[in-house]
């Protein structure tokens, strides 16, 4: 039988159970109890009152007996020090117990005991451990140096542990070297100080080197790491290193050979690049990198990432290995993404032909996002190789007649790449583009077909009226098609002056009137202005000639490049960002990694780029403007015919003596323009959405919608009112009213307590009963003695790792509450809206994919009276309280959003709220796994938006 029967005893009086078992005659029956007493320290119960009947225990030579006493006093150890300091004799005894294997449990116990009290009595033990005849004690003690140095670090140092420690680094045993090398690198990292002993020259590396053969394979790991760190004197020194780190290459562990390749790639650019021996060790860098490849497929993605940073170090290294990063059919979406990549970096004049036939082949795939991506590997490809542009340009042309929606426009918006690389070379597939203009649904095609026709407005004929047809749409575009749509219309008017007067008027008087999108406005101010003042400033800024731009912008910056490479088989790595990322906690702090588009279908506006790059890809948002030269511009205001006449050519002085000066004299009505009435959209159009998830438009705040009044919101913190939990009668003289509040992403019981007894109350202490979410108090509650007639407050901290057990309703929290006089019970409900987590935010495409996941009977509708904020506004105040908008759309002039919002225990709500004008509410569709949170989540609603 297993020992899970242990984990099954819930009977009562257990415990005395428990302790006449543990202080009996029989081993069997004392290791059973024991084995008892950490199941249930496991599942949550104190055990503590057993401590001193365990430790007793451990006054035994059987080693597993040892081993289940010194678990559970390690488990107790921080909880309660002052027993821990009843079994510090037994650890001392046993570090010289003549059994090695026991005198290395006891200062492996000690050294996973972080309490201060003991650290005094663990000096000598670990002094005489370090000295051991028996290499396994060694090797155990030295890691417990790391340990001990975390605890007390001015200890180490005055007791000369650290001096002993770099002795190991001589030992003649491997695993203790390894040990040593490790506790010494761990101790680097938390060391303020560059302490001496703590640095490696040549003669410790070569001992180091020398131990490298007969370690383990972790072993080795930790010597390849340290090695990785040491500067070399000189050439000579790097090459002889390098000579004997060299065999790792060939080990069967991948961690191994990429702590390896680390190693050799560091000591590379200490050696002189033109020489032979830096050409073969090049070669021989292939084989082991491409052998990787072979293995499970989460070993290959991270192999493969790793490559990706040698390859942009090095390309030379992998130039005749293009065949083996070629896709298979059975690979994970994940590791074909990344050999697409690899695929690129390494195409050249030579092997064109062969990526381009892949590339073409990938395109045809079921797999979506791998078509999109490869579709944009080709014009990736024809950005790089430019002898090879008209062959990439010829397959996209090839890809468009397949008529495949979502590749034609992965087409369009690469092709507008290809212009921005070759102006005026492939002007003659525009009119095929605009073939595909009624099939386009996605911001960023969209955005990058209103460019091309903005950018050659002057060859196409029928220009103005294609861009007319965009404006006809203008307030049903994404903000980024939006911005594409102005800037064209200016360009196109700045080179047929004559004819689109009407037009720029139509679209600034959108863009400056009807609209409250900042960016927007505020750019169409500034084209008002710079042709009102000057229309030659205008065309030297609009028309100016573009960036090129090149296939080096994918490229990550060489600085942080060299980091990565100093770091290749760690996280930094794989998610290609710094050490200090991970070590400062700043997961998501900017890297300067430059994309000329993300990795996937991400849009490339989110792409970081430093500002020392002479030429990025800029968004397809309409990014045409120098900003530079228009900072000090001011509002337009009303200029006179002879004012604008006096600093114009001559080509266009009727024009803006008529047209324009009318435009600039026409008055800015304050008033909002109301929408025509429309039916309110049932949650049919949701299913309209799943069909077509490019129409997906990412909301913004700043964002006016007509549906509702213009208001001003300030944010609220996520905080309930106050109720009477316990009133006067059930608690015995004892009131208490709270309430429940997050904070800086923790939740809070807020408490008030009032004292109507006839003495003092002390001694207060408080526990939740299971729940719905295993909300349980982060700390010991902290109330003060009230005295007689006495009112004091509290907030008491939780955290949702307690025992899960559902309740009902779902929300429903049962409390116990002592103090110094009698037990008290209360039940209250938490609001819900304090159990939404900040992380809540789900991506678009997970979104759409959830909602259909979602079975359909799970879906709900609820309705939330007395709404009256607007739209805007009322997505700041559920913002603020983690429900957050993945996207926004309008369908007849009536706008939708789409939400999502997570609960601490992990279930995952979708929302489409839908605003009702006539009745001032909101019809809100739910969709979540658990159907059990609706009538919570309609209470949070009502509670946030309800005026």
């Amino acid at each position: 039988m297993t020992d899970s029967k242990y984990f099954t005893t819930t009977k009562k009086g257990e415990l005395f159970e428990l302790k006449a078992e543990l202080n009996g005659d029989r081993k069997d029956v004392q290791k059973d109890a024991i084995k008892k007493v950490i199941a249930s320290m496991t599942v949550g119960k104190d055990v503590s009152q057993l401590f001193p009947d365990v430790i007793n225990c451990g006054q035994t030579d059987d080693l597993e007996l040892k081993k289940l006493v010194y678990l559970y006093s390690m488990n107790y150890a921080k909880s309660q020090p002052r027993l821990t300091l009843m079994a510090v004799n037994t650890f001392v005894k046993d570090s010289k117990h003549p059994n090695p294997l026991i005198r290395a449990l006891a200062v492996r116990t000690m050294g996973c005991i972080r309490v201060d009290e003991i650290t005094d009595y663990f000096c000598e033990p670990l002094r005489k451990c370090l000295k051991d005849d028996d290499p396994y004690v060694r090797k155990t003690a030295a890691v417990s140096v790391a340990k001990l140095y975390d605890i007390n670090g001015e200890l180490v140092e005055e007791q000369g542990f650290l001096e002993m420690l770099r002795d190991l680094l001589s030992d003649s045993n491997p695993m203790v070297v390894a040990n040593a090398v490790a506790a010494i690198a761990e101790i680097k990292e938390t060391c303020t100080s560059s302490h001496e002993l703590l640095s490696f020259n040549q003669g410790t590396i070569n001992k180091l080197l020398t131990a490298l053969n007969e370690c383990t394979e972790w072993g080795q790991v930790f010597i390849l790491d340290c090695v990785g760190g040491y500067e070399p004197r000189d050439e000579r020194d790097a090459q002889s290193i390098i000579e004997r780190v060299t065999p790792r290459l060939s080990h069967a562990n991948a961690a191994v050979v990429l702590s390896a390749v680390k190693v050799i790639m560091r000591l590379l650019d200490i050696l002189d690049q033109s020489s032979e021996f830096v050409s073969s060790l090049t070669r021989k860098l292939a084989a082991p990198l491409v052998t990787l490849l072979s293995a499970e497929p989460e070993i290959q993605y991270v192999a493969l990432r790793n490559i990706n940073l040698v390859i942009q170090k090095r390309p030379d290294i992998l130039k005749h290995e293009l065949k083996v990063f070629f896709v298979k059919y059975n690979d994970p979406v994940y590791v074909k993404m990344e050999k697409l990549d690899i695929m690129i970096r390494l195409t050249n004049q030579s092997n064109i032909t062969q990526t381009l036939s892949e590339l073409k082949e990938y395109a045809t795939e079921v797999d979506v996002d791998f078509v999109r991506k490869s579709v944009r590997a080709i014009g990736r490809c024809a950005i790089k190789v430019d002898v090879a542009a008209e062959r990439c340009v010829s397959t996209l042309l090839d890809l468009i007649q397949t008529k495949v929606n979502y590749v034609v426009q992965e087409a369009i918006v690469v092709i507008k790449d290809i212009f921005r690389k070759y102006p005026n070379k492939y002007e003659s597939v525009i009119g095929t583009l605009c073939e595909c203009l009624d099939t386009l649904d996605e911001p960023e095609a969209r955005a990058s077909i209103i460019w091309i026709i903005g950018e050659y407005a002057e060859r196409i004929d029928n220009a103005a009226e294609l861009l007319e047809g965009f404006l006809d749409s203008f307030h049903d575009e994404n903000s980024q098609v939006q911005l594409q749509i102005l800037t064209a219309i200016v360009k196109l008017f700045l080179t047929k002056p004559a004819d689109n007067q009407d037009l720029v008027q139509q679209v600034l008087s959108i863009s400056t009137q009807e609209t409250e999108n900042p960016d927007l406005r505020d750019r169409g101010y500034i084209y008002w202005r710079l042709l009102s003042t000057s229309p030659q400033a205008a065309k030297e800024v609009v028309l100016a000639d573009k960036p090129l731009i090149s296939e080096e912008t994918d490229c990550i910056e060489p600085a942080l490049l060299s980091e990565l490479i100093s770091n290749i088989g760690t996280l930094a790595s794989v998610y290609y960002k710094p050490v200090s990322a991970f070590i400062d906690g700043a997961l998501y702090r900017p890297i300067h990694r430059l994309r000329a588009e993300n990795a996937g279908d991400e849009d490339s506006s989110t792409s970081i780029a430093p500002p020392t790059l002479p030429s990025a890809k800029p968004s397809t948002g309409g990014g045409d403007l120098l900003i530079d030269d228009l900072l000090n511009l001011s509002m337009p205001s009303p200029i006179p015919a002879a004012t604008i006449t006096s600093q114009t050519p001559s080509s266009s002085i009727d024009l803006l003596s008529g047209g324009l000066s009318d435009l600039l004299d026409t008055g800015i009505s304050s008033a909002p323009v109301q929408p025509s009435a429309a039916p309110i959209p049932s949650s049919s159009g949701l299913h309209d959405l799943l069909g077509f998830d490019s129409s997906l438009n990412t909301a913004s705040p700043s964002l006016q919608s007509s549906a509702f009044p213009r208001q001003i919101y300030a944010p609220q913190s996520t905080v309930s009112s106050q109720q009477l939990w316990l009133t006067k009668e059930k608690g015995k003289g004892l009131t208490i009213s709270g309430s429940f509040a997050r904070r800086a992403g923790k939740i809070y019981m807020d408490m008030t307590l009032t004292n109507n007894t006839l003495q003092s109350l002390s001694g207060f202490a408080i526990q939740f009963n299971k729940n719905s979410f295993g909300l349980v108090p982060a700390s010991p509650l902290k109330v003060n003695p009230i005295p007689v007639n006495g009112t004091t407050t509290t907030s008491l901290p939780l955290n949702t790792t307690g025992t899960v057990q559902k309740m009902n309703p779902i929300n429903n929290l049962q409390v116990a509450i002592k103090n110094n006089i009698d037990v008290l019970y209360f039940a209250t409900l938490v609001p819900i809206q304090v159990l939404f987590t900040e992380d809540g935010l789900m991506e678009r495409k997970v979104y759409l994919s959830t909602w259909k996941d979602i079975p359909a009977q799970n879906e709900a509708q609820i309705s939330v009276s007395g709404v009256t904020m607007s739209l805007d506004v009322l997505q700041e105040r559920l913002k603020d309280n983690n429900i957050f908008t993945v996207a926004k759309r309008s369908v007849d002039g009536q706008d939708l959003l789409y939400q999502s919002l997570k609960l601490a225990n992990g279930i995952w709500c979708l929302i489409e709220l839908t605003p009702d004008l006539a009745n001032a509410s909101l019809q809100v569709s739910l969709k979540a796994r658990v159907t059990d949170i609706y009538p919570s989540i309609q209470k949070a609603f009502q509670s946030l938006l309800a005026n």
